[in-house]
C-alpha cells in the first residue's frame, strides 16, 4: 500500500527563512535610502537654471528629499 508524505520543512528552516528575508528587506531599504540621499545631494548642487533644464524646481528637490518621490 502506497502512502503519501507531505513535505515538511526541517526544524528551524522557517525561522531562518524569516530572519533572512527580514535582513534582506532591511538591506534593500538602506540601499534605497542611500540612493535617495545621493540623488538629493546631486540635485541640490544644481542651479535653478540647471534644474529648470531638466524640468524641476528647487521645491521639487525638497519634496523629493522629504518624501522620496
Amino acid at each position: 500500500m502506497a502512502t503519501t508524505h507531505s513535505p515538511v520543512a526541517p526544524f528551524g528552516a522557517t525561522t531562518v527563512y524569516r530572519v533572512t528575508s527580514a535582513l534582506t528587506g532591511m538591506a534593500d531599504r538602506v540601499r534605497a535610502w542611500n540612493d535617495t540621499r545621493h540623488t538629493v545631494k546631486a540635485l541640490r548642487g544644481l542651479t535653478p537654471r540647471q534644474l529648470d533644464d531638466i524640468g524641476l524646481t528647487p521645491a521639487d528637490v525638497e519634496h523629493f528629499a522629504d518624501h522620496g518621490y
